[in-house]
């Protein structure tokens, strides 16, 4: 059972939701995918298609230190891809048309407020860049420069695991600072000319409202893309639609429409 939660005149009203809601955004983002299956599949192909290029970059190049770097980027960076997705959502409950220029070329609400998010993002992740080379350098005096010398080293030495270990509670801590400031921000300019302070404020908002739900929202977009990534990728064809779609929908439950 949901229960509207008021707030100052300025901002967005939200809402206090169960557990059982992140599951039932999920469900509504596969339903959403089934109707709108050929769009929905051609932005996951592009999705793949750039995360194969980057794994083979990784593979072919000496840069193996920077694996667990640029996975956990894309947690960082991954509400502003979905952003067409938030398009797709938003046509569908709207009843108009949904096809691939739609997402591809979306006119958001508020597009300056929109940069700077994506700009707060990429401070984050820079920020994320340096604590994780950090980590790595306090771990070990040797530079793996290939993957299996980084992987083995990450998996059968004591050094491996305690970096695997802090890196995975740093990137965590940092990513769950990330999550809290874009979660319903992202969709909300999308829909509205709000202010992007106004945005972040209510997707703190909504976490702080709803701490267990969005812990675990944020633990199953964790856990479905891992399982894209461990894919080499091509998982993310259909689980990033998804989660975007979802993603979509957990905003409509969380905020209050005006």
């Amino acid at each position: 059972m949901q229960s509207d939660v008021s707030t100052g005149s300025s901002l967005p009203d939200v809402r206090e939701i169960s557990c059982a809601e992140p599951l039932n955004w999920l469900a509504g983002g596969w339903s959403d995918f089934g109707k709108i299956p050929g769009p929905a599949l051609a932005y996951g192909v592009g999705l793949a298609a750039i995360s194969l290029a980057l794994m083979a970059g990784i593979l072919f190049t000496d840069i193996a230190n920077w694996i667990m770097v640029l996975a956990a980027g894309f947690v960082f960076v991954a509400p502003m891809i979905a952003m067409g997705l938030y398009e797709a959502g938003r046509r569908l409950e709207t009843g108009e048309k949904v096809d691939l220029p739609s997402m591809l070329f979306v006119r958001t609400a508020s597009a300056r407020c929109l940069a700077y998010l994506g700009l707060a993002l990429c401070l984050i992740y820079f920020f994320w860049t340096r604590m994780a080379q950090l980590v790595y350098g306090l771990s070990t005096y040797q530079v793996h420069k290939t993957t299996q010398d980084f992987l083995e080293f990450m998996f059968t030495t004591q050094e491996g695991w305690s970096m695997a270990i802090t890196g995975t509670i740093v990137g965590a801590v940092i990513g769950l600072i990330a999550y809290s400031l874009v979660v319903v921000s992202a969709p909300m300019l999308l829909e509205r000319k709000s202010d992007v302070f106004i945005a972040t404020i209510t997707s703190f908002r909504t976490v702080a409202k709803n701490p267990a739900p969005m812990l675990l929202w944020a633990l199953i977009i964790a856990v479905l893309t891992a399982i894209g990534l461990a894919t080499a990728g091509l998982g993310l064809i259909v689980i990033f639609p998804v989660i975007g779609l979802a993603s979509w929908r957990a905003y409509r439950s969380l905020v209050v429409s005006d």
